[in-house]
């Protein structure tokens, strides 16, 4: 079982969530919160699995409950939930420690599926969609600990890859699944996925989502 715990300041769409996640087999509502702080609290105490976490709550946002959670309960993953339009931010919940995000109107079924990918350690969303919502609003990502000027492959923060595996990141940024980068860079789809690996273990990285992030702080994506 998945167990989640959701956190959103509007108690019909928590139901409405719970309602269709408690309907598979495989997913658990253990808990809700209405505000960060009660997220903060309930996910230190039910240990979820995952925290399905909207951006705008009272008394502390989700992204400051997303950044304490990285801290305190680094096993517990968070997904970011966002109506996009209004919430250009959501991407500092990336930068906090989220594994993804979600826009608000997904489809039940993929709402699911996506909670499934995350338990497993992959991406919340298509590497499509995350290019262009990275596209869309890339000069709102937050400033960080990679500010250093941008020089692509050679920037600092990339120093402890291979060359192979800043080809790799660069396929992951433009939004290609592991079979897309094999057949771009002629390599075999399990040599793709233990470069992937490598990529993220070297970073310090939870997943592809903020390994396209950081293709993008680099410069080794482009940002148009």
């Amino acid at each position: 079982m998945i167990r989640l715990l959701l956190a959103d300041d509007q108690p019909l769409l928590r139901q409405g969530m719970g309602l269709v996640l408690g309907g598979e087999d495989d997913l658990e509502v253990v808990g809700e919160a209405a505000d960060g702080r009660q997220a903060v609290d309930q996910a230190l105490r039910l240990r979820p699995d995952i925290v399905l976490m909207d951006v705008r709550m009272p008394r502390m946002d989700g992204i400051e409950a997303t950044r304490r959670l990285a801290e305190l309960a680094p096993s517990v993953r968070v997904l970011i939930l966002t109506t996009f339009d209004l919430d250009e931010h959501a991407f500092a919940g990336l930068r906090a420690g989220a594994s993804g995000f979600l826009l608000k109107d997904v489809p039940p079924a993929e709402l699911a599926g996506a909670i499934r990918a995350v338990a497993r350690g992959d991406a919340v969303v298509a590497p499509a969609l995350t290019r262009r919502l990275l596209d869309a609003y890339a000069h709102h990502l937050p400033t960080g600990p990679l500010e250093a000027p941008r020089r692509g492959r050679d920037h600092p923060a990339l120093a402890a890859l291979t060359d192979r595996e800043r080809d790799v990141l660069g396929e992951l940024a433009g939004g290609l699944s592991n079979a897309e980068i094999a057949q771009r860079l002629r390599l075999a789809e399990a040599t793709v996925k233990t470069h992937v690996s490598r990529v993220l273990h070297k970073l310090h990285l939870r997943d592809r989502v903020q390994a396209v992030i950081v293709a993008y702080e680099t410069g080794l994506a482009p940002r148009s």
